[in-house]
């Protein structure tokens, strides 16, 4: 079947293929490159991509390029979901005889529920979802498909579990679909340089922490990777293919989670004199973080989550606060810079902890941070604790204007009071002097860090303006001013959208 694979229209801005991340619209533009998608699109031939986000396509624009296709495999999340549904039915109606599947983490855990959300919805894919595709695209009868549950006459079937990949190498490049399909000038991150571009050396995480996502639905708890020398092979070729991009991101859960491994690509993309970035934990001894920082690093991403010892093993990271105040102090000492993540809202937070957090994070001064609310998303085990404890807010993940929302609640600690401090982090953190002056003597130095870093400045003074407003109108209080802005929570942000809510 000619197959169209879609990342659909949402919210503006929203990015429902994060990863792991949670799906949201975030404080800058930002997107990630639908990697879920353009793997199997590379086994199908003649297949297409379109990331209607990022292109900045109307549902009106992805419904008139879907003409012509008999099979659309659409990803969807718990936030986009409805939404998705939407363009689903919408689709349909246009084009009757097309054939329409959803894939991504919702539909893997809760495909009865998925199905029976509409009749447009002809199947979902569960788990990994590659080969799946590849034989309904094939046309295979779809009751002969392993790891797809899908719907006829009013009637759910689900056929038994597919296998998670055991030989990643057997898995094409996905290099020819990003050339092909995607402008890679349309991605953004805002701590990696621009243009950027991101890949999975592997799939899976070892790691068990409670509340993240796709380890727990789709990947797996086993890192599963290609070989170090079909790596170092694809970079190469990547380099060549795509001479515009300044750095190259590897989007592994956690890539360093084998450092021998990672080791060898390193000193590979050294020779290479490629740049690079990937996701770790706070925990890579310093002599790997010199192999790594010799040989090409730029940026780790890492998740620290909190400053708190009892909220680290309440979520079983399996990481030392020392141990990360360690290996921050190894970054610094390399020349390696940080990213750091941290979630407001797990599990025995309090007021006195989100304030342990915020200090924390300004004592290892890590060059960025991104702070986000706890996500309980179904399939997790936060979720399960959650719906057991019944600390779940009427709130959706989601709100309309796109970005997060605060689902849960505590007894001691209500959700206003965890979302107060997403804004109060950010404020305080880059607040001081140190990171103030560290971004005017880049952007005196680099014009386009200059006007890069003024833009996203707009965007994120407008994002926290957004959450005021938000948090004033769901508490019936007034808006500072008097009046909502136009592009946090208007109609302006919504027109690529087709619903009005997104419900959780």
């Amino acid at each position: 079947m000619k197959t169209l694979f879609l990342n659909p229209p949402s919210f503006s801005g929203f990015d429902g293929g994060a990863g792991s991340r949670f799906q949201a619209r975030r404080e800058v533009r930002s997107f990630w490159y639908p990697t879920w998608l353009a793997q199997p699109a590379a086994l199908i031939p003649d297949s297409k991509l379109i990331d209607a986000p990022a292109d900045g396509l109307s549902v009106e624009d992805a419904e008139a390029r879907a003409a012509g296709y008999d099979l659309v495999v659409m990803h969807t999340s718990t936030p986009s979901f409805d939404n998705d549904v939407k363009v689903a039915e919408l689709l349909k109606k246009r084009y009757p005889g097309v054939m329409i599947g959803l894939v991504g983490a919702h539909v893997a855990v809760l495909p009865e529920e998925s199905l029976k959300a509409s009749p447009a919805v002809d199947f979902v894919a569960r788990e990994e979802f590659d080969y799946t595709l590849r034989e309904v695209a094939l046309g295979e009868p779809l009751e002969k498909v392993r790891g797809l549950s899908w719907q006829r006459d009013g009637r759910i079937h689900h056929n038994p579990d597919r296998e998670l990949i055991s030989d990643m190498d057997e898995l094409p490049s996905v290099l020819d679909i990003y050339k092909r399909d995607l402008a890679v000038e349309n991605y953004y991150i805002g701590y990696l340089k621009h243009p950027y571009l991101s890949l999975y050396t592997g799939r899976g995480c070892p790691s068990r922490c409670t509340f993240c996502l796709w380890p727990q639905t789709v990947g797996g708890h086993v890192y599963r990777t290609r070989s170090a020398e079909s790596v170092i092979a694809e970079m190469a070729r990547a380099k060549s293919l795509f001479p515009q991009v300044k750095e190259f991101f590897f989007d592994d859960d956690t890539f360093t989670a084998d450092l021998e491994r990672a080791a060898v690509i390193a000193r590979g993309l050294g020779r290479l004199g490629i740049m690079w970035s990937c996701n770790a934990r706070a925990n890579v001894p310093l002599e790997y973080l010199k192999i790594f920082k010799e040989n090409g690093l730029r940026l780790v991403v890492v998740g620290y989550e909190s400053g708190n010892q009892t909220i680290l093993n309440n979520i079983k990271k399996g990481i030392r606060v020392d141990i990360a105040r360690q290996f921050t102090k190894d970054c610094r000492k390399v020349g390696v810079t940080v990213h750091g993540t941290f979630i407001l809202g797990l599990p025995g937070e309090t007021q006195d902890t989100m304030e342990e957090s915020l200090r924390f994070a300004c004592d290892l001064d890590m060059d960025t941070i991104q702070v986000s609310l706890a996500a309980p998303y179904p399939g997790t085990e936060l979720y399960r604790q959650a719906m057991t404890n019944k600390w779940f807010d009427e709130a959706s993940l989601v709100r309309n204007d796109g970005t997060q929302g605060c689902t849960l609640q505590y007894p001691h600690l209500p959700s206003a009071a965890i979302t107060a401090g997403v804004k109060r982090f950010y404020t305080r953190f880059y607040g001081r002097p140190k990171p103030i002056l560290r971004m005017l003597v880049k952007m005196a130095l680099d014009p386009e860090e200059r006007r890069r870093r003024l833009r996203e400045g707009r965007e994120f003074l407008n994002y926290l303006r957004g959450r005021d407003e938000c948090a004033c109108l769901a508490q019936g209080r007034p808006v500072p001013g008097g009046q909502t802005s136009s592009a946090p929570g208007g109609g302006e942000a919504r027109r690529r959208g087709v619903s009005e809510s997104v419900d959780a």
